[in-house]
């Protein structure tokens, strides 16, 4: 088995790490965007949050990791199941599917077993990739750089949270929720703004400039190299007690409040800023308490919206022409003007 490099050990980088444990604790908000230098952790980050999330629970011989307690989600295969297989479980790990960049349509939404066509003449649907991530992670690094129809794919999967095929007399429907995570280099290229949007934050991940976190990040990852046993068993007790966070996170979010004057606050603060359409305001919604979830709070506070603010609005902006500041210094701006200092 891979080991992993501790989520706890990673060295700054915290607004990367907020927004991937934000996701984690409420999917629906909407996937990570990471952009920024490369060698900075990105994948590093995104493998370490899986593994230390606790397994799921699955039906016992789902090829789709169907939730048995979410009926309302499964595949076909679950539903024609008898009552007494659904109810036979296992722990399986949370997934962590690569979408490389050369991947075939085929490859990525399943397709015709030709193996068992061959040997046994039967039609049996062999599942892709977005089958293996469901209720978990799908990684796309260079995420910038994929193929046109993929994006197209996975724009309409992401939004329905299902993977229908039809095609060589096959009808396979099964579910595809995952967190989408997005990771790549903005001087190697735009991404398409369909795309972008449907990620709900985006984050900007820099090479560290200070002495001491360059040091100790170089320090952590020689160590882990040297000894990975040694050094995971070092950093267990500080994993522990980030997927405890997470869990109870995860209990407590839905019944987080969120005040009016909050979601004014969004309001005001996507307008001042003119972003498009209200996936802003929700987004920020979402994410602020997602984080006061974490923070173990009852309700969301300002200086929650603030921690996410950047976040969840800077893929947002419009281009100014007249302004060429960065998106993220522009969103602290407005909170500056907005909210005082």
């Amino acid at each position: 088995m891979r080991q992993v490099f501790p989520f706890s050990a990673i060295a700054g980088q915290e607004e990367m790490k907020l927004a991937l444990l934000a996701a984690a604790v409420d999917p629906s908000i909407g996937g990570v965007l990471v952009f920024g230098d490369r060698g900075t952790g990105k994948s590093t980050a995104v493998r370490a949050l899986a593994a230390l999330l606790p397994g799921m629970k699955v039906i016992a011989g789902c090829r789709y990791g169907c939730d048995p307690d979410n009926a309302a989600a499964w595949c076909t295969e679950c539903r024609a199941r008898p009552a007494s297989e659904t109810t036979r479980a296992r722990l399986a790990p949370v997934p962590v599917v690569d979408l490389p960049l050369g991947a075939t349509e085929d490859r990525v939404v399943g397709a015709l077993d030709l193996e068992r066509a061959l040997s046994q003449g039967v039609k049996a649907f062999e599942p892709g990739l977005l089958a293996h991530a469901n209720r978990g992670f799908l990684y796309i690094d260079e995420v910038n750089l994929l193929e046109d129809h993929l994006v197209d794919l996975l724009i309409d999967v992401a939004a329905s949270g299902e993977n229908v095929v039809e095609r060589e007399g096959l009808s396979v429907r099964h579910p595809a929720r995952f967190v989408l995570i997005g990771s790549g280099n903005p001087e190697e290229g735009e991404l398409r703004p369909q795309l972008l949007d449907r990620f709900g934050l985006s984050v900007e991940v820099r090479t560290p400039k200070d002495l001491a976190t360059r040091i100790e990040v170089v320090r952590r990852r020689d160590e882990f190299e040297r000894d990975p046993g040694a050094f995971i068993a070092k950093w267990q007790r500080k994993d522990a007690a980030i997927r405890r966070k997470v869990l109870g996170a995860r209990g407590n979010v839905a019944s987080v409040k969120v005040p009016d004057q909050i979601l004014e606050h969004a309001a005001h603060l996507c307008m001042r800023l003119g972003t498009d359409g209200l996936r802003g305001e929700l987004t920020l919604m979402r994410a602020a308490r997602s984080v006061a979830s974490l923070d173990g709070a009852s309700e969301v506070t300002l200086a929650h919206l603030r921690q996410v603010a950047a976040p969840a609005l800077r893929h947002r902006l419009r281009r100014d022409p007249l302004d060429e500041t960065e998106s993220g210094v522009r969103v602290e701006r407005a909170i500056g003007e907005l909210f005082g200092p």
